[in-house]
């Protein structure tokens, strides 16, 4: 929600100013610039978020000046919603630049807990009678196609191990982290899940250049047998639209600016039951 620091007195500039004019509620999943804390400064990591996004109550912040927007209610930095027709599964990825971290990974020194490979479990498990959309938001991306943010093979496996443990796969997951928009399908025991990188929100485009050329990358690229690098922008600011009913999820990449398309610069959609890709 924050670029580039984490603590409260930063809070005005980079996110209650930038909103000021959107009117509706923000669900947050902190990323690794909301856990930073910079210098000598003695704020403890994720305080500033915690006091926003996770009150005990809706409360005016002094963090806002004198904007109306309050504090939002979320019970933690990971947290499940539960919306009509879709249901996220938001993760905290911690503070590296990369990769991203969800649990102690085996170190016994980790200052990272196992915690939320628990709660996945358990809300995997809630899910298996759940009929809506399931999707996993994690800021880090498992994986990218770029190199100045790579993604984070570890937490994909232990999000996988989750899954299978569970047997219950996600319709899509959703991350930002690296600077542009991407969008990939895996497919794992006959289902299409889209993972989609949308990073693109107001920060630095970072571009993706083939290796070899210079160029553009040529896109779809198969990148392994069960993975597609299906589409990308690196050009544009943009956002993400998602539209969910009884039968399908959609999801839209929308580029903002003069010569914006309503259409949209590129979109997939999931049917529900069979877990597969449709046409759009």
């Amino acid at each position: 929600m924050v670029y580039s620091f984490g603590e409260g007195k930063y809070y005005y500039d980079q996110f209650y100013e930038p909103y000021r004019n959107y009117p509706a509620p923000i669900f947050a999943i902190a990323g690794n610039h909301d856990g930073m804390v910079y210098g000598g400064d003695q704020s403890p990591t994720l305080q500033a978020f915690l006091n926003n996004f996770c009150s005990a109550a809706f409360q005016k912040r002094p963090e806002a000046g004198s904007l109306h927007r309050t504090s939002m209610i979320q019970p933690g930095v990971y947290f499940t919603l539960d919306a009509p027709f879709v249901r996220i599964i938001g993760l905290y990825s911690n503070v590296l630049e990369d990769p991203g971290v969800i649990s102690s990974q085996g170190d016994k020194n980790s200052p990272v807990g196992d915690q939320q490979i628990a709660f996945l479990k358990d809300q995997l498990n809630a899910a298996k009678q759940y009929q809506g959309a399931l999707l996993i938001a994690v800021h880090h991306p498992p994986f990218t196609g770029g190199s100045h943010h790579g993604g984070s093979p570890k937490m994909l496996a232990e999000i996988d191990q989750v899954c299978k443990d569970t047997g219950v796969w996600p319709h899509a997951v959703l991350s930002g982290h690296a600077h542009n928009y991407q969008r990939f399908t895996r497919t794992v025991n006959n289902h299409d899940i889209p993972f989609i990188v949308a990073g693109g929100g107001g920060h630095a485009i970072t571009s993706l250049r083939s290796k070899k050329s210079g160029g553009p990358l040529r896109v779809p690229m198969q990148l392994a047998a069960d993975l597609i690098f299906e589409n990308y922008d690196d050009s544009e600011f943009g956002y993400l639209r998602i539209v969910a009913n009884n039968d399908t999820l959609r999801m839209e990449f929308h580029a903002v600016g003069p010569s914006a398309d309503k259409a949209g610069v590129d979109a997939v959609t999931v049917d529900l039951k069979s877990h597969t890709m449709i046409s759009n």
